[in-house]
C-alpha cells in the first residue's frame, strides 16, 4: 500500500532532501544490493543502469534492499555499512520495518511503483463483485440473474495517491461518480469530490463500490469496522487492496453473512494467509485473491525501473522518488 504525509492519501511524489543530498556526484556511487535473493540480480543491474557501482555494505554509501521483510537482516546490514546514507526499500507497505527508521539514513520505498497493476486488480474485482461472479463461480446449476452495472456507478476510494490516480484513469470510460477520502482534502483530477476523515460514513453510504487503498497506520487500522459496514449500502461491495488490518475481519464476516453489504473482494486479509477453514472462504458473496494485485513477477520490472531512476537522481543530486516520512512511518 503508499503515502509520505497522510495515511488517508497514498502519494509517491518526490520530496526535497537536505542540501547535502542534493549535490551532484562526480564519481559513481558505491551501492550495496542486499540480501542475496532472486530479486538481487535484476536490482543490481538496475543500479548499474542508473550509473551506480554495486559493492559490499562496508564500502557502500547507499543500499538497495531486495527483501521486502527480514528486519533483523536489514538491521545487521546497516550495522555493517556505517557509510550508508540512503536506503531504498522495495515495497510501499513498510510497516514491518518501521521500527528501523531513523534520521541517520534517508529512506525511500516503493510508493507508487505498483499503482498500475493494483488499480487494474481493483477494477477486475469491482466488476466481478457487482456482476455476481462469486455466486456464479460456485453455482452447480443454472442460477437466477443478479448483478449491477459499474457503468454510471458511485465509487468511494479511501486513500488519494498513486493507486487512486491510476484507478481514476481506468474508471474514466465507466463514467463513475468518484469520491476520494483523504486526510488533507485537495482537488484531484477526474475526482468529483474529495473529503476528509470526518466524512467517512457519508462517503461510504454514497457508494456502490468502496475501495480501500491506504497505508496501514494506527489511524487507519480497523477503519472498516461494524460502524463503517453499517454505513455502507446493502448492495455495496468492499474492495481491499491496502492491508488486511484495515478491516476488522469478524465484523466483515457478520456483515457478509447477514447481507449487511453486497459483498467483499479481498486481495489482503487479517490474518494473512487466511486459514483454510476460515468463514470467509465459505461465503459466496466474498471473493479472495492471495495478495496478488501485484505479483512478484509483475513488480520486479517496475521496481527495477524505480531503482534505476532513483540512482540517477541520487547521482545528479535531484529529489528522490518515494521518500519515507520517518515521523509517520510510511
Amino acid at each position: 500500500m503508499d503515502r509520505p504525509d497522510d495515511p488517508l492519501a497514498l502519494d509517491f511524489h518526490a520530496h526535497k532532501l537536505p542540501v547535502a543530498m542534493n549535490r551532484p556526484r562526480i564519481t559513481p556511487p558505491n551501492i550495496a544490493v542486499e540480501p542475496e535473493c532472486w530479486r538481487r540480480p535484476a536490482l543490481a543491474d538496475a543500479v548499474v543502469a542508473g550509473g551506480g557501482r554495486v559493492t559490499t555494505p562496508p564500502e557502500a554509501e547507499a543500499l538497495v534492499w531486495a527483501e521486502p521483510a527480514a528486519p533483523d537482516l536489514l538491521s545487521g546490514v546497516l550495522a555493517d555499512g556505517p557509510g550508508i546514507e540512503w536506503v531504498q526499500l522495495p515495497y510501499a507497505g513498510i510497516e514491518i520495518l518501521t521500527h528501523l527508521l531513523d534520521r541517520d539514513h534517508r529512506w525511500t520505498c516503493g510508493k507508487g511503483v505498483y499503482a498500475e497493476p493494483v488499480a487494474e486488480h481493483v477494477l477486475m474485482l469491482s466488476l466481478a463483485g457487482l456482476r455476481g461472479m462469486g455466486r456464479y463461480a460456485r453455482a452447480k446449476d443454472w442460477s437466477p440473474p443478479e448483478g449491477r452495472n459499474l457503468l454510471g456507478g458511485r465509487v468511494t476510494v479511501l486513500g488519494g495517491g498513486g493507486i487512486t490516480d491510476s484507478l481514476v484513469r481506468l474508471l474514466d470510460p465507466w463514467d463513475c461518480t468518484i469520491t476520494v477520502l483523504r486526510r488533507h482534502p485537495a482537488p484531484m483530477g477526474g475526482v468529483d469530490r474529495v473529503v476528509g476523515p470526518e466524512s467517512l460514513y457519508e462517503a461510504l453510504g454514497d457508494a456502490d463500490v468502496v475501495v480501500v487503498a491506504l497505508a496501514l497506520t494506527p489511524e487507519t487500522a480497523g477503519i472498516i469496522d461494524t460502524d463503517a459496514l453499517d454505513a455502507m449500502a446493502p448492495h455495496a461491495w468492499l474492495i481491499n487492496v491496502g492491508r488486511g488490518g484495515h478491516v476488522v475481519t469478524d465484523d466483515l464476516v457478520g456483515a457478509l453473512a447477514t447481507g449487511g453489504i453486497g459483498g467483499a473482494a479481498l486481495d489482503v486479509t487479517d490474518p494473512e494467509p487466511l486459514p483454510e477453514e476460515h468463514p470467509l472462504w465459505h461465503l459466496d458473496n466474498c471473493l479472495i485473491t492471495p495478495h496478488v494485485a501485484n505479483t512478484p513477477e509483475m513488480g520486479l520490472r517496475l521496481l527495477a525501473r524505480r531503482v534505476t531512476e532513483n540512482v540517477r537522481r541520487y547521482i545528479a543530486g535531484d529529489d528522490l522518488l518515494g521518500p519515507v516520512d520517518v515521523d509517520l512511518g510510511y
